[in-house]
């Protein structure tokens, strides 16, 4: 394998790897088969398993995530893409009402092993309908599993994880991360869900971030660094699972915590993060905590105005200057 990998490629790179392993893992969704993916995420993937294991679907969400709730059910794993995360509103009885509760309701006795993955965020200018972080949608829904990798090698890593979860999982892929780049990782790479990362350590702040946010946290970082402010960056990875250990640790040496989160500020999961550090580490803090988020408005269109309403790099080191000096 090359010395870097996109993380587009990682998508298809991940999802492959489980297809080799295990040949219940199946894949459907738009133009993931001959056309490789709207966004390039499922490029060879038709050429290698063929179309018994990876399905065009029609333009129905309702379809696909129905069709790979039943495929899960009878003993398929399926991996379903849902063109954007804005569209998960089509599916979302499907989503939030069946997925999650079969296991429960059926005391066990039927599980719903499937992945929905879908592109995720703004950035790029895709205005109000396909540029939502939604992860707090799916945060609200108790069952579901949810993941959202910031570097191609835990885009491997998690997907594997994901795939082998007998419970659902969402995955988050951010639009805004596809281009980059990273080592690949070794062939049996899998990531815990639920195993948050420190990417950058540091004795003055916490900063906890969540995928696109996470490379803006390492960037605001290396300016603070300048400013002799030290800020210990964590990679929460997940948010169900979510690990709060290691915030709590983090947090025991820094003694101030940020959260940077794309979702809006109402509702958003930078919220829960807060309160359990409020329930569990409120004697560990020397400051009011700080949630850096996006506002509660549709994204715009224009680039300027987006990114007044999107963390930025910018409004990271704002708030950690605050509160460095309080």
């Amino acid at each position: 394998m090359a010395d870097v990998i996109t993380y587009r490629e990682a998508v298809a790179e991940g999802i492959a790897r489980e297809m080799r392993r295990d040949t219940s893992v199946v894949c459907l969704g738009e133009d993931i088969a001959a056309a490789g993916g709207v966004f390039k995420t499922t490029v060879g993937l038709l050429k290698e398993f063929g179309p018994e294991r990876v399905w065009d679907t029609p333009i129905s969400e309702q379809a696909i995530v129905g069709a790979a709730m039943g495929a899960a059910m009878t003993g398929l794993r399926p991996v379903a893409e849902i063109m954007f995360s804005d569209f998960l509103a089509c599916c979302w009885d499907y989503l939030a009402n069946e997925i999650p509760k079969v296991r429960y309701m059926t005391g066990g006795q039927v599980t719903v092993p499937l992945v929905v993955r879908t592109a995720n965020g703004g950035g790029l200018g895709f205005g109000a309908q396909h540029s939502q972080a939604t992860e707090n949608w799916a945060l609200a829904v108790p069952g579901l599993k949810i993941a959202a990798p910031a570097t191609p090698a835990d885009v491997i890593g998690m997907m594997a994880a994901a795939i082998r979860s007998d419970d659902p999982v969402v995955f988050f892929e951010h639009k805004a991360l596809l281009a980059t780049k990273g080592p690949p990782p070794s062939p049996d790479h899998v990531v815990e869900l639920g195993r948050a990362a420190v990417v950058r350590e540091g004795a003055d702040v916490t900063l906890v971030a969540l995928a696109s946010t996470v490379p803006l946290a390492l960037k605001a970082a290396d300016v603070l660094s300048g400013e002799g402010i030290e800020a210990e960056v964590v990679d929460l990875r997940c948010l169900v699972p979510l690990d709060a250990a290691t915030v709590l640790a983090s947090l025991s040496k820094t003694s101030r915590l940020v959260t940077v989160e794309e979702n809006p500020y109402q509702g958003g999961w930078g919220g829960t993060v807060v309160s359990i550090v409020a329930d569990e580490g409120f004697g560990l803090l020397d400051a009011p905590v700080r949630r850096v988020a996006g506002e509660c408005v549709p994204l715009p269109f224009a680039d300027a105005l987006e990114e007044q309403v999107i963390p930025t790099a910018g409004k990271v080191v704002t708030a950690v200057r605050a509160l460095a000096a309080y």
